[in-house]
């Protein structure tokens, strides 16, 4: 569709932390920076790992918690080194069918809801069944990078 896309992601780990009790924005900041610590070397191999992308974000309906992730590299998904940061950690996120959509410009959180918001309406429409009790914020683009920025929402196919 011209508005949504549908992917097929296989399984694949992500390196995770979950912030409790802030808002959106300050939950982003606090959990890009434990698992930027992640990746510059704070795990069990003092291994330094490229940064990939997205970044993800885990919005509940109704929650304060949000749970921050980085996907491994590809290079690294067999056996990831293990976080020393006791609130990081690794999880397998089992092969799933996504709708996608995707917007340019700086992502607020507001935008990011204003664009979920657009999509379910959108699902809802055309009578695609979808988990509508969550979505998942990913951005593609360095805070430095001021054109041409990729920003998506994800909802879970049912």
């Amino acid at each position: 569709a011209k508005d949504y896309e549908l992917r097929q992601y296989e399984t694949a780990k992500w390196v995770s932390t979950v912030i409790r009790g802030e808002t959106q924005k300050e939950a982003m900041r606090q959990g890009f920076w434990k698992l930027f610590h992640y990746i510059q070397g704070k795990n069990e191999k003092e291994m330094k790992i490229d940064m990939t992308v997205p970044v993800t974000c885990l919005v509940k309906s109704g929650c304060t918690d949000f749970k921050i992730s980085f996907f491994v590299p590809f290079e690294h998904q067999d056996s990831p080194p293990q976080p020393t940061d006791s609130d990081v950690f690794i999880e397998e996120r089992k092969a799933a069918a996504l709708f996608v959509r995707s917007f340019g410009g700086f992502a607020s959180p507001e935008k990011y809801a204003e664009e979920a918001e657009a999509l379910a309406r959108t699902l809802r429409n055309r009578g695609q069944p979808f988990h509508e009790d969550f979505f998942y914020t990913a951005g593609y683009d360095s805070p430095f990078k001021l054109f041409n920025r990729h920003n998506e929402v994800w909802y879970f196919k049912k």
